[in-house]
């Protein structure tokens, strides 16, 4: 079992990676009810999300990326 300092702790380590109040309730229900899978299901989605963001701004900084190219050639 991860050793998870103090329900303050985590709640904090949720919001530092984003996670809405919902999702945060939502884990520590699960904490509480030692529902472990539920924990790792919630953690992937907002995971998947995060990811999912970075993807969307990387492809807005390829296009400016370009337009910079076609001003300089």
């Amino acid at each position: 079992m991860v050793n998870l300092e103090s329900k303050e702790e985590v709640v904090q380590n949720l919001k530092d990676a984003g996670c809405g109040m919902e999702s945060i309730q939502d884990f520590l229900l699960y904490l509480d009810k030692n529902q472990k899978e539920k924990q790792l299901e919630l953690l992937e989605h907002h995971r998947k999300q995060l990811l999912n963001n970075v993807h969307r701004e990387e492809r807005k900084i390829y296009c400016l990326d370009y337009l910079v190219y076609q001003i300089k050639k």
